[in-house]
């Protein structure tokens, strides 16, 4: 394997990281990156760095991030941004692969790429449920505003340094994994 084909991965597992906090932000992020010629992509994918493509998500982008400053609103968001961030997490992964197989490629996708992003969002859906029953949901501002935070970070770091990416991303899967063991009920 390559090291193109290593720092595209990196590059992937970081994006769909992103997704996981926000779906539109990262594919944003790509599309604003391929138009400048920042990001090479995939054959398939060179669409994403139209004007079309970065005006629908920029539009997209930041009605889903103003969506999450609704209350209610933000809670019924999860539940679709879910499945919704497993396919684009999948998508940013084949989106960034270089010179590997079919098989390879869509594999990886589909576990790291859409596993990544499902974890991570599922993990801020549970966030703020709880912020939405322990606060009234006057917390979730602040939840908002860290999620938008770290995609923004990680869709940066992906994107310009997909090594720091890929060392965010197992802190961000380590720490989830920690809050896991530690509210998991001890079975004796």
């Amino acid at each position: 394997m390559t090291s193109e084909a290593i720092i595209s991965i990196f590059l992937g597992i970081g994006l769909a990281a992103s997704v996981g906090f926000r779906v539109f932000l990262p594919l944003f992020a790509m599309s604003l990156a391929a138009y400048f010629d920042v990001l090479p992509l995939s054959e398939n994918w060179q669409w994403i760095g139209t004007v079309p493509a970065l005006l629908a998500l920029g539009v997209a982008m930041f009605l889903e991030i103003f969506a999450y400053y609704i209350p209610f609103v933000d809670n019924a968001l999860d539940s679709i941004a879910i499945p919704l961030a497993a396919i684009a997490g999948t998508a940013v992964m084949v989106s960034t692969m270089a010179d590997l197989s079919p098989m390879i490629t869509w594999a990886l996708a589909i576990i790291a790429g859409g596993g990544t992003a499902s974890v991570v969002k599922s993990a801020s859906a549970g966030t703020r449920l709880t912020s939405s029953v322990s606060t009234a949901g006057l917390g979730n501002p602040v939840v908002s505003t860290v999620e938008t935070g770290g995609a923004v970070v990680m869709s940066l770091a992906s994107i310009f340094m997909p090594l720091v990416a890929i060392i965010l991303v197992i802190i961000i899967l380590s720490v989830l994994f920690w809050f896991y063991r530690k509210l998991r009920p001890k079975t004796e």
